[in-house]
Formats: C-alpha cells, sequence, structure tokens
C-alpha cells in the first residue's frame, strides 16, 4: 500500500515557475521588456540586418543592442548565431533570478526548448561560400551551429545541466511545446527541475523572403510601429520577430525546499492537431479550441476560472478570426468576460520563439497583477469582437491564465499557469 501512494504522490507533483529570462524586440532582459509591454511600447522597427531593397517587407521585430560578449567568451560569441546566443543569454538570466544551483551533486536538472527554424543566417552564408569559393570552404561549425538543438544542448554546455536535453521544431507552437514536454516530466517525477522555453532568429533574406512568398508578412512599411496590429481590422498580415524566452520550472515541493520565490504554478497542457491545411489554420478554429479545451481538462478547472488568455493573435486575417471564434466555442457567453491581448502586437512574432517569450509574460502578468495591452487596435473587426485589452495596460488581479500557440501544420499547444498562493 506505501508504494502504490508513493506512485500516485510521484505522478502527481505540482509544477512552478521560479525564475525568468527574457531577450525580446523590446527589451534585453525581464524588467525592461515587461516595462515596455506594460506602457504599450511597440519593438518593430526597419530592418537593419539586410539591405531590404529588393524585400517586400521591409520592417521586423529586432532585438537591439544585444553584445553576446556579455553572456559567453569572445571567441566563442563571433561565431555564436543569434538564436544561439539569446538563449544562453535568458537562461542564464533565468537560472540567476531562480538562485538555483547547478553543481554535480544537483546536475539532474534538464533543458527543452523550442525552435522553428535554427540558424538560418548560417545556412545563407555557408550556401554563399559554396557557390563562390567550393564546398572546401564551407566553415566545420556550420552543421552544428546550424541545427536547432544547439540551443539546449549549449544551454546544457554552459550551466552544466545533464538531465533530459531536447528540442522542439512544431513551427510558432515549439516554445509551448518545450514548456509542455518540461512540465510533463517534473509532474511525473523524472526530475526536480527543467530549463525549457522557446527560441528563434530568421530575420535574414531567405527568412523574410520565404514568408513574403507565402503573403504571411504586414507590408506597412511606412509605419513600423503600427505593422502588428492582431485583430484589428485592418491588419495585413503578421511581423517576423526574434528572441529567447527560458524559464526555471520546479516540482513545488523542489522549489519550496530550497525557499526559492515563484511567479506562479503551471497546472494544464494541452495539444491538439488540425489534420486540415499546410498552413491555415482549421475553419471555425477546431483545432485550436480542442487544444484549449485539453489544457483546461488537465488543469481539472472550469472555463469560467479563467481571467486572461495570452493569444496567438498574429495580425493575420485567418488566425486572429479562427482563433476568436475558438475561444468562444471554449467559453461561450464568459468569452466576452474574458481579458485577451497578444503582445504580438509589441513584439512581433517570434515563431518558435514565441511561446518561450510569452509564457514569461503570462507568468508576469500573474506576478503583477498588470494585463499587457493589444495595441494598434483601432478599427475594430466586426467578426473579432471579444475583449482584446486595447492600447492600455490593465490593472488587475489574475488567477488563472492561459497562453495559446498554434502553428505551420496545425500544430497547436495551450498552457495554463495559476497564482500561487502559500
Amino acid at each position: 500500500m506505501e508504494e502504490n501512494n508513493s506512485l500516485i504522490n510521484k505522478i502527481n507533483k505540482r509544477v512552478v515557475i521560479t525564475g525568468v529570462g527574457l531577450v525580446t524586440p523590446v527589451g534585453n532582459n525581464v524588467n525592461d521588456s515587461w516595462a515596455s509591454l506594460c506602457a504599450g511600447k511597440s519593438g518593430i522597427t526597419e530592418i537593419t540586418r539586410f539591405d531590404t531593397e529588393a524585400s517586400i517587407t521591409k520592417i521586423a521585430g529586432e532585438v537591439k543592442n544585444f553584445n553576446a560578449e556579455d553572456f559567453l567568451p569572445k571567441k566563442e560569441a563571433k561565431r555564436t548565431p543569434p538564436f544561439i546566443s539569446y538563449s544562453i543569454a535568458a537562461a542564464k538570466m533565468a537560472l540567476e533570478d531562480s538562485f538555483l544551483k547547478i553543481n554535480p551533486e544537483n546536475n539532474n536538472i534538464g533543458v527543452i526548448t523550442g525552435c522553428g527554424l535554427g540558424g538560418l543566417e548560417l545556412l545563407e552564408a555557408n550556401h554563399k561560400i559554396l557557390l563562390n569559393k567550393g564546398p572546401t570552404r564551407i566553415s566545420p561549425f556550420f552543421i552544428p551551429l546550424m541545427i536547432g538543438n544547439m540551443a539546449p544542448g549549449m544551454i546544457s554546455i554552459h550551466l552544466g545541466a545533464k538531465g533530459p536535453n531536447s528540442s522542439i521544431a512544431t513551427a510558432c507552437a515549439a516554445g509551448t511545446h518545450a514548456i509542455g514536454e518540461s512540465y510533463s516530466l517534473i509532474k511525473n517525477g523524472v526530475v526536480n527541475a527543467m530549463i525549457t522555453g522557446g527560441v528563434e532568429s530568421v530575420i535574414t533574406p531567405l527568412g523574410v523572403g520565404g514568408f513574403n512568398a507565402m503573403k504571411a508578412l504586414s507590408t506597412r512599411n511606412d509605419s513600423p510601429e503600427k505593422a502588428s496590429r492582431p485583430f484589428d481590422k485592418d491588419r495585413d498580415g503578421f511581423v517576423i520577430g526574434e528572441g529567447a524566452g527560458i524559464l526555471i520550472i520546479e516540482s513545488l515541493e523542489h522549489a519550496l525546499e530550497r525557499g526559492a520565490k515563484i511567479y506562479a504554478e503551471i497546472c494544464g497542457f494541452g495539444m491538439s492537431g488540425d489534420a486540415y491545411h499546410l498552413s491555415a489554420p482549421s475553419p471555425d478554429g477546431d483545432g485550436a479550441a480542442r487544444c484549449m479545451n485539453a489544457c483546461i481538462n488537465d488543469a481539472d478547472i472550469k472555463p469560467e476560472q479563467i481571467d486572461y488568455i495570452n493569444a496567438h493573435g498574429t495580425s493575420t486575417k485567418l488566425n486572429d478570426l479562427y482563433e476568436t471564434k475558438a475561444i468562444k466555442t471554449v467559453f461561450g457567453e464568459y468569452a466576452n468576460s474574458i481579458h485577451i491581448s497578444s503582445t504580438k502586437s509589441m513584439t512581433g512574432h517570434l515563431l518558435g520563439g514565441a511561446g518561450g517569450v510569452e509564457t514569461v509574460i503570462t507568468a508576469l502578468t500573474i506576478k503583477h497583477g498588470i494585463i499587457p495591452p493589444t495595441i494598434n487596435y483601432e478599427n475594430p473587426d466586426e467578426e473579432c469582437d471579444l475583449n482584446y485589452v486595447p492600447n492600455n495596460s490593465l490593472t488587475k488581479q489574475v488567477n488563472y491564465a492561459m497562453s495559446n500557440s498554434f502553428g505551420f501544420g496545425g500544430t497547436n499547444a495551450s498552457i495554463l499557469l495559476k497564482k500561487y498562493i502559500e
């Protein structure tokens, strides 16, 4: 009987967030990013990474004034692509914030991160070398530093985390899937703590050109700060962003034993597949609705307990419409009472990094009792008619909050956080 009780306790561990780190278009750390978001400040500017003369879209959410040498040795910093540098920086910030110690006696701490495309700029650069100088001149660092799993790999190497190590590449849902998988490992007693989140950096000619070919990006080049406008009637596509959001998550028991501060508790995770289309979401948001329902069921709460949703809210015609319909399907009449916002209106869409950044933002929303706004909501869409916290942040206690991430291929993820009360 004791063994059975022990097993039951083991596979139902509570999971909490004890540290956060951010590198975003609106700030290179948590404090700056959070202050910008609460103030409704846009991080969208003209692209500086490459000559955009031939590009249809000339704007993006670039990370600004980031110095990789603050987090990596000088020689290593020079050769490390941004997506890895951002992930290491955010992970080091999160670990420092958590006061979690990784040492030989406590190194079974895992790392799982999400990334959609990896080191696209390395692919472009080495393809040019191949064409102009031949295959013998390709960098030996090309393959190792391009692959997406090098983000958790390098975090592990730099921090000494020897637990489960994995990278998830589920497009724009990758960061949330990574957090969900990490949550499950702790919940099931496999590890006590995980370093998790998402990262992306593909503001390159090929990246921007590829999304332009799909007609997915905003072309509001004359007004960058106004370009990302989720749920607004005049939205014309998403704005590509970059950065990283990393969290330290632990079992509640482990966190309490070491006296850790707690931002929020992770209480639910859901996934679904649309089985519909290469890039378009399923009509009426069926996949998104099933994903949110799975998340709510995992948390074993009622939909009416949720106060806030950090929406996927990409600023594309179909996503914003179908996510709105999905929310109405899940919540019914209560949908009109939920506060919803898309912080992509300020950061742009970080693709595989979005879920990591937005889960951090959702945890900060619960911790501080401030809901960041959806900026640029100026011309309401009659079909997107919920409360999107337009243009100004809102001070409000949030007890339960959900963050949504939906990706190409019809892959969906939702994570549910709740206020931790001692």
